[in-house]
């Protein structure tokens, strides 16, 4: 190579290696400190845009977790407010057993009669109960339809149902159905025949749930059979809930697995490698002083000329 001072070779290489050293160091100090191995687009295109989609799956599966629980919580409620329609009908049955004591008297009677009416007053308005503005109950087919629901139509306990979509697909993918209960038509009759149930309001009924005290019934116009049946139904309508619970037990369980394997692919493309990275910030360090001080030394070069113009 040439002694010349307008160009200093070795110095210009020094001052390339030592920006390219320089910026490989900067880039790993950035991948420490962020805990991502790709910081910029060009550090692997390809990797990037398939972390970018199972990202947008993780956060859809986060959106669809909360819909689940949301759904149990329904679920918890509705099963609660059934188990105490329960307790209810249990009272009613055994306000209906003192009541036919001969050694009762017509006082007696009607005070049990007073509680048998608030009871059936009770039993309608927890009915018409919600879970944050939706209905939990049912008395119709569908939300907005007009058909009635019955219980036992079709094999079926319960109508009028909410669809839980239970993976990232929504409308495409799984489903889990959380049912309204149809619980006034679950103790409504046929006023001859209480194996045969109607829906509330309906014309040759007998039903164990009253708007008012005006409207209630007494305890003479009932046979036992109402009470069994109607705390069979009830069984049934919990039991049906508990089926729905189960269910999206199971779906929210597999959406845990399902999110933890993709956060798992999500990290193997965009963690860093903390161990493997910081070998490499040591190795720029030396690199970036080595390029420095050579730089230093190939900027003494030109002097050796002037030495010889002296």
């Amino acid at each position: 190579m040439p002694l010349s001072i307008n160009t200093n070779h070795a110095a210009v290489r020094a001052s390339a290696n030592l920006a390219m050293n320089n910026e490989l160091l900067m880039k790993s100090m950035q991948r420490l400190a962020s805990g991502k191995r790709i910081i910029d687009t060009s550090d692997d295109a390809g990797g990037l845009a398939i972390a970018m989609k199972l990202n947008s799956s993780i956060e859809k599966l986060k959106g669809v977790s909360s819909n689940i629980k949301n759904s149990i919580s329904f679920l918890d409620v509705q099963d609660g407010i059934i188990q105490g329609a329960a307790g209810i009908l249990e009272r009613m049955s055994e306000l209906k057993s003192l009541s036919q004591d001969v050694l009762k008297n017509s006082s007696d009677i009607d005070t049990y009669n007073t509680e048998f009416k608030n009871l059936q007053v009770q039993l309608y308005q927890i009915s018409k109960e919600k879970f944050n503005g939706i209905s939990l109950f049912a008395t119709t087919t569908t939300a907005t339809g007009s058909t009635q629901a019955v219980f036992g139509a079709n094999n079926s306990s319960t109508d009028n149902t909410i669809t839980i979509y239970t993976t990232e697909g929504g409308s495409s993918g799984p489903k889990v159905s959380v049912h309204k209960a149809v619980l006034l038509s679950a103790i409504t009759f046929d006023e001859n025949r209480v194996s045969i149930n109607k829906y509330y309001g309906a014309s040759g009924t007998k039903t164990l749930a009253a708007t008012s005290n005006a409207n209630a019934k007494v305890l003479n116009d009932f046979t036992t059979s109402f009470f069994t049946q109607a705390i069979e139904n009830v069984a049934s309508l919990r039991a049906q809930n508990g089926g729905s619970m189960s269910r999206l037990d199971f779906a929210m369980s597999n959406l845990d697995r399902t999110r933890a394997n993709l956060e798992a692919s999500y990290g193997q493309i965009m963690d860093v490698d903390i161990a493997e990275e910081s070998t490499r910030l040591a190795k720029y360090q030396i690199l970036v002083q080595a390029s420095a001080s050579m730089l230093a030394q190939a900027n003494m070069m030109p002097n050796t000329a002037m030495m010889l113009l002296g």
